[in-house]
């Protein structure tokens, strides 16, 4: 009975995958990110060419790295920083394996639906985190810093909101880009870890503080409503201010936000209604 073995060729054998490889894997994708967007694989060709020369590391078979681009080249969705990282990791990491497995011609346990399902099973939960926190959070808390240099003409006002979240979400990718790959198929635990659980709680809570302070400071709305009884002059505003101070600003903008719980994000429309009500009211000298 012939044993017949088979060789390994070592020109084929993968390349060891550092962080380097990763941290170039997940800057790639970040600035590709919606350049090559295309209907029927969305954001897939951006996270291809992130990849590209992870794969070109462990590929070497022109055949078996062309099997790796259709792998990732399947549509694919997500959030630039919480999704894009922690996905563009974990999939290096799961790669790297497989490309393993492989070469030593091991039972493929790393499988393209395992591959695929892994993304497609990740990419929307974090992209939700990942809007709520870094477009619903960081973005206005850095806007809300800047606000008092803009109105005082500094081009630092108009300048620091964006370089500030720019290298917020470059390096909070690259955080979650190099934990992914790390952990590999247990990366999820990262972002269900009670630590960064507490840090999305307070950041939750810094934003509405922010918010709260931006209403306080910057929607002026004040009432111009007085009358005369008993031969004593009464100023509405004036009472409000000693009662409950900036009432009418926080009156705004929680009606404001009662109409988007009711009728959605339709800012055009709300807008709309505002200014007709706050016209209305000022006609009859309320406002």
């Amino acid at each position: 009975m012939n044993t017949e073995t088979t060789q390994k060729n070592p020109a084929l054998a993968p390349e060891e995958i550092t962080q380097k490889d990763v941290t170039k894997a997940y800057l790639r994708w970040h600035f590709a990110n919606e350049i090559p967007h295309s209907f029927d694989r969305y954001l897939a060709p951006s996270l291809l060419y992130g990849m590209m020369p992870v794969l070109k590391k462990l590929y070497k078979d022109p055949d078996k790295r062309r099997e790796a681009y259709k792998r990732q080249l399947l549509f694919f969705n997500t959030q630039l920083t919480w999704g894009g990282g922690v996905i563009t990791g974990l999939m290096s990491s799961m790669e790297k394996e497989r490309a393993r497995q492989e070469y030593e011609n091991e039972e493929i346990t790393m499988t393209d639906d395992l591959m695929y399902n892994t993304k497609a099973g990740l990419m929307g939960a974090l992209a939700g985190i990942g809007d709520a926190i870094d477009s619903g959070t960081m973005q206005y808390i850095f806007i809300a810093i800047a606000v008092p240099w803009a109105q005082e003409g500094s081009a630092l006002g108009a300048l620091f909101p964006f370089i500030a979240f720019a290298l917020y979400q470059v390096f909070i990718g690259l955080f979650f880009a190099r934990q992914g790959f790390s952990l590999g198929r247990n990366a999820t635990s990262l972002v269900h870890s009670s630590g960064v659980k507490d840090m999305i709680s307070l950041l939750s809570i810094l934003g509405l503080f922010m918010m709260g302070i931006l209403a306080g400071n910057y929607v002026k709305v004040s009432s111009s409503l007085q009358f005369t009884l008993s031969g004593k002059n009464f100023v509405i505003q004036e009472l409000l201010d000693k009662i409950v101070p900036g009432i009418l600003p926080l009156a705004v903008v929680m009606g404001v936000y009662y109409y988007f719980v009711k009728k959605g994000l339709k800012v055009t429309q709300a807008l709309l209604w505002l200014t007709l009500i706050l016209i209305i009211l000022a006609s009859v000298g309320i406002l």
